[in-house]
């Protein structure tokens, strides 16, 4: 893939990944992130307990690339790059823990590459129906806070349509209906049967390309299929 773009915008492949916290073939999750050779993963169910440090790193460095943000300050999300992309600032968000639920919560990232400014998203909402929608207002206020342009990877945990999902959605490009490939599922990654995981965009970045990996490798890497996408981000000036 040309890193250029002729316009004056800067190519970024993004890929936005499921891990099911690495109980499944981790040699094939592997091989996935590494042949699809992209500069940021958004990882969700990352390592978020016991030596998360250490357990982060490695995979960054499986992978080939290195941690930017996240682990357990952002339970179990997971921001990495490539050593293209210049990491400028990191932060975390938590939200509110529900008696009986797991603790969720959102990393981001403000990055560049060259004179490209971004921000970097990923979070994972709740399973639980109740919980969810105020998850995802707490992540859009949070995402609002931001001024460069935006990328979010998310398992939103509800298909398209959901109220969770509008409230995420509002005001950004969903990269899949953009390219018209609203039909490639993600989960489960055997017979996937719904497209529960997302990437989302400012609308002045330019979705170039974009599908979700399902191959042989992909559906014995994980429970979830990974979302890759070509991206154009403006430069300043």
């Amino acid at each position: 893939m040309s890193r250029g773009g002729a316009d004056g915008g800067v190519r970024l492949r993004v890929l936005s990944y499921n891990v099911h916290s690495q109980r499944d073939d981790r040699a094939a999750l592997v091989e996935v992130v590494r042949a699809a050779e992209p500069d940021v993963v958004i990882v969700q169910e990352a390592p978020r307990r016991f030596r998360w440090r250490h357990k982060c790193a490695a995979l960054a460095d499986a992978f080939g690339l290195f941690v930017a943000v996240g682990g357990l300050p952002a339970l179990g999300n997971l921001l990495l790059t490539n050593l293209r992309v210049r990491v400028d600032r990191t932060w975390c968000r938590r939200f509110p823990l529900t008696p009986g639920r797991h603790l969720r919560g959102a990393a981001f990232a403000e990055c560049s590459v060259g004179s490209a400014r971004f921000v970097v998203v990923g979070s994972h909402l709740s399973t639980d129906p109740a919980e969810r929608p105020g998850q995802a207002r707490l992540l859009k206020q949070a995402m609002a806070e931001t001024a460069a342009p935006l990328i979010l990877g998310v398992d939103v945990n509800e298909n398209p349509g959901g109220p969770a999902w509008r409230t995420v959605a509002d005001g950004l490009v969903d990269v899949a209906e953009s390219t018209g490939r609203t039909d490639r599922l993600t989960f489960p990654c055997r017979g996937p049967r719904h497209r529960i995981d997302a990437l989302f965009v400012d609308p002045r970045i330019t979705v170039l390309d974009y599908d979700v990996i399902d191959t042989a490798r992909s559906r014995r890497a994980s429970d979830h299929l990974p979302l890759r996408a070509d991206l154009l981000v403006p430069t300043a000036g």
